[in-house]
């Protein structure tokens, strides 16, 4: 760790403008005065709200949010993704203190404080960023590390309900923090990405999959087959959008993730439903083949919406891992091919664009309307994420992009178009 002092003075001399322009995918003065004024920003505050000075010994560490490039809803199936870390994050400054207890503010937020005392889940934090805090350190400590208390204050670009998964970055975050500070940083990305698993599925009650956190923590562009959840096998795949003459472009359709929680969790239990049918717990362990010879009867016994949804499931893991060869490959457009025909089937069988029975708001799917329209043929659009709400996907020409997001904003609003970057690093140490 290094003295609050020492590190205002690194940052004021430019010593940390390599990690700052990695982090975030910048170059040019300009735009690292601005990395360099947010985490002078976050120092100040940290002090302020956590009354400390100069001498207070500091680490500073980073956690992006993610994009899903391949494979929707395949990972909580044990199937294959394609995800990337991206140039947006959780900032944050943190040092430890004596008072038994992890003391999180996030900017804008309520303090999060959770008394380490207790390291079980908490009934009444179900639901909450507390539980995410407890379920983490309570899995460290599980894997044999002494936690204590320390303070943290962070900055976030990656907004909640962005379809950039907010909450996986959360954890990664968290995990980086616990590991830096009390690991030794023995854990490697793969496990802190676990770890938020863990903490999201049996502190927070969620049941989420692997590809959020496991693309938040190990970073750049990853090709992700979890057949083996505990063991799953992660490939770094390179991708340069800007030089194959692409923006990647996420679109804020408009509309809210609240009360959809019924129609996510809706997708993985039907899936399983199908796959109990056949005595397995998931639908990666069921030959295909298998599935359609028994298709009529799956139709009467779990109904029409399950069915496609599982059809989708065999249909993207396939895809997810043909994507990541063709980006191995160096084969741009069959990646665009590949991309495109994953929205059509997330729209077609997995369904998770128009909420049961939402006739009057039907924001994801004019979101995707209005970017095949404005792509004109090119590029590829898709569903990104969880679906029904947040944010869609598009690979976007450089030299119609400008085009591209005028038409989009005319009609979802100004504002709703990102233009970002993949990050090459995942969760990480900025100042030891």
């Amino acid at each position: 760790m290094i003295s609050m002092k020492e590190l205002k003075g690194q940052l004021s001399a430019g010593a940390l403008d390599e990690g700052l322009s990695r982090l975030r995918c910048v170059s040019g003065s300009e735009a690292l005065a601005g990395e360099r004024s947010r985490l002078s920003h976050v120092l100040d505050q940290f002090c302020a709200a956590f009354g400390r000075d100069d001498g207070t010994e500091v680490t500073v560490c980073s956690a992006p949010g993610r994009t899903e490039l391949g494979g929707n809803h395949t990972d909580h199936q044990r199937g294959r993704v394609l995800a990337a870390s991206v140039n947006l994050d959780i900032l944050a400054c943190a040092a430890l203190n004596d008072t038994g207890s992890i003391r999180i503010l996030s900017e804008g937020w309520p303090m999060v404080t959770v008394d380490l005392s207790r390291l079980e889940p908490v009934e009444e934090e179900k639901g909450t960023t507390a539980a995410l805090v407890r379920g983490m350190a309570a899995r460290a400590a599980q894997l044999g590390h002494q936690i204590s208390g320390f303070d943290a204050y962070a900055v976030s670009d990656v907004l909640p309900g962005s379809g950039l998964s907010s909450s996986a970055a959360y954890e990664v975050l968290v995990g980086v923090l616990l590991n830096h500070l009390f690991c030794g940083d023995a854990f490697d990305p793969v496990l802190i990405a676990q770890m938020g698993q863990y903490a999201e599925n049996v502190f927070f009650d969620k049941p989420c999959g692997l590809m959020d956190q496991m693309a938040s923590s190990v970073g750049g562009a990853v090709s992700i087959d979890f057949e083996d959840a505990k063991n799953p096998i992660v490939r770094q795949v390179k991708v340069d959008l800007e030089k194959e003459g692409y923006a990647l472009c996420i679109i804020d359709s408009g509309a809210d993730h609240a009360d959809l929680t019924d129609e996510y969790a809706a997708i993985p239990a039907e899936m399983k439903a199908i796959a109990a049918s056949f005595g397995k717990e998931v639908l990666r362990q069921v030959p295909q083949e298998e599935f359609y010879d028994r298709l009529p009867q799956l139709r009467q016994d779990y109904g029409d919406r399950a069915v496609l949804r599982a059809m989708h499931f065999y249909q993207d893991d396939r895809r997810a891992a043909a994507e990541a060869d063709a980006l191995a490959a160096g084969d741009f457009n069959a990646f665009l091919g590949l991309a495109k025909e994953s929205g059509y089937s997330s729209w077609m069988y997995l369904q998770n664009v128009i909420p049961a029975g939402w006739t009057d708001h039907q924001e994801m799917a004019v979101a995707l309307a209005t970017a095949e329209r404005a792509l004109g043929g090119r590029g590829a659009f898709r569903v990104h994420g969880g679906g029904f709400a947040g944010t869609i996907q598009a690979f976007v020409p450089l030299d119609m992009l400008e085009q591209f997001r005028n038409q989009v904003e005319r009609v979802l609003g100004e504002g709703r178009c990102h233009v970002l970057s993949i990050r090459p690093v995942g969760g990480a140490v900025l100042v030891p």
